[in-house]
C-alpha cells in the first residue's frame, strides 16, 4: 500500500523516521481541522450549534500541541528556534531571526 506522505521509499526509512513523518503528517491534519472548525464557527448562526463546533475546535487544538510537543522533544534544535519566537513580546519576524541563530 503506497502512502503518498513520503517522498523516499517508506520500506527504506528508520521505525524513528517513519513515527516523525507520521506525527508531522498529524500536525498538518491538525493544522487544517482548526482551519475548518474556524471557517464554520465564523458563519454559524446557531448559538449550540456554534458552541459544539468552538469545543472540538479546542479538542484539535489540544492534538496540535500535543503533536507538536512530541516533535519538539525529538528535534532539540526546533525547540531552541522557537523557545525563541514564542510567548515573547515583540516583532515576530526579529523574534524569527533570534531564534535561528540561537539554534545554530
Amino acid at each position: 500500500m503506497a502512502f503518498d506522505q513520503y517522498h523516499e521509499p517508506p520500506e527504506e526509512l528508520s521505525q524513528e523516521t517513519r513515527t516523525f513523518v507520521r506525527m508531522i503528517v498529524s500536525l498538518g491534519e491538525e493544522a487544517e481541522a482548526i482551519n475548518w472548525y474556524e471557517q464554520r464557527i465564523s458563519v454559524e448562526k446557531d448559538k449550540q450549534a456554534k458552541a459544539i463546533m468552538e469545543n472540538a475546535q479546542h479538542e484539535e487544538f489540544k492534538h496540535f500541541g500535543m503533536d507538536l510537543e512530541f516533535l519538539l522533544r525529538k528535534k532539540p534544535k526546533w525547540r531552541e528556534t522557537l523557545q525563541a519566537i514564542l510567548f515573547k513580546k515583540g516583532d515576530i519576524v526579529e523574534l524569527g531571526e533570534k531564534g535561528e541563530e540561537a539554534s545554530e
